[in-house]
């Protein structure tokens, strides 16, 4: 779940009704909460923290706009209070005492506990949704883009379809990979990254091809028409495979080729197959040089 995360800062002088002056409003619009990973959150922080500080209240509508985690919310109070800053919620007034301290602490674990049950619902949904056959939204490979496929009440259901554009390049890509352009054998995937640029043929977005993003497409299962949903966590490791959900989608390349072009990319990874300078027949290849031209 994400929410719309404001928090202002204040100079505490008898202007406003609640005696503060404004002086900063940091918003992040759709970040979670729940960590620290907004900008303009860390913004506020680093402000906060910094001698002299240039305000002494931070104003939220809810401790929960700050932090749906109990131990960071206390983390970065307690950080901006060493600066004599303090955190300060329109809609739950507290006070510094223990007892105010102990309190916001227990709302902090509701909130932490909520957080988490909502999560947990808007995953069940959305993996329902996929069993389903629809796009949950996200963006989709390069090859594909998302068309309406029906009507439930206020909720259109979305689905893939082949972008005829795009899905060339990706028919390209697995082409080189396989077999070359002609002049030369297979490419490995900087030589495609290398082949896409020079012929100006752009990602979707218009830019340069990485070599990154040419790899995911090399090895993206979601081509041969399986797309796979809740695949990964938030750390990016895999999840067990009874809680991925496949999507059926139209594929774009056959499952023999996408094989094949598997097999090969394995055998050309280094950790496999050491490079030339490493296995090649010449001992000390590219460690010795000439000491006149510095040739090899």
């Amino acid at each position: 779940m994400t929410c719309r995360s404001r928090i202002s800062a204040s100079r505490a002088k008898p202007i406003a009704p609640r005696g503060y002056q404004l002086v900063e409003t940091f918003v992040d619009a759709g970040a979670s909460a729940t960590n620290d990973r907004r900008p303009e959150f860390q913004q506020m922080i680093e402000a906060g923290t910094a001698k002299p500080a240039p305000f002494e209240v931070v104003v939220v509508h809810s401790f929960s706009r700050f932090f749906r985690d109990h131990f960071e919310l206390e983390f970065y109070v307690r950080k901006l209070a060493k600066n004599g800053i303090r955190l300060v919620s329109i809609t739950q007034e507290m006070g510094d005492d223990p007892m105010h301290v102990m309190i916001r602490q227990i709302m902090a674990l509701f909130d932490e506990y909520q957080s988490k049950e909502n999560a947990k619902h808007v995953l069940r949904a959305l993996k329902e949704n996929a069993r389903q056959g629809f796009w949950n939204g996200s963006l989709p490979p390069i090859g594909y883009r998302v068309v309406a496929a029906k009507q439930r009440g206020a909720n259109i259901k979305k689905k893939l379809e082949i972008d005829p554009i795009h899905a060339e390049t990706v028919r390209l890509a697995f082409r080189l990979a396989l077999e070359g352009d002609g002049m030369s054998g297979p490419m490995g995937v900087k030589a495609i990254t290398k082949y896409l640029n020079e012929r100006r043929i752009f990602t979707r977005d218009g830019g340069r091809w990485g070599i990154g993003t040419a790899h995911r497409m090399l090895t993206r299962q979601t081509y041969v028409g399986r797309h796979e949903f809740n695949r990964r966590t938030k750390n990016g490791d895999n999840k067990p495979d009874e809680e991925v959900i496949p999507v059926a989608v139209p594929p774009i390349i056959d499952q023999a080729t996408f094989d094949a072009v598997q097999a090969r990319m394995k055998a050309r990874n280094p950790k496999v197959t050491p490079p030339q300078v490493v296995g090649g027949p010449t001992l000390l290849t590219g460690l010795i040089h000439c000491a006149t031209c510095g040739g090899p």
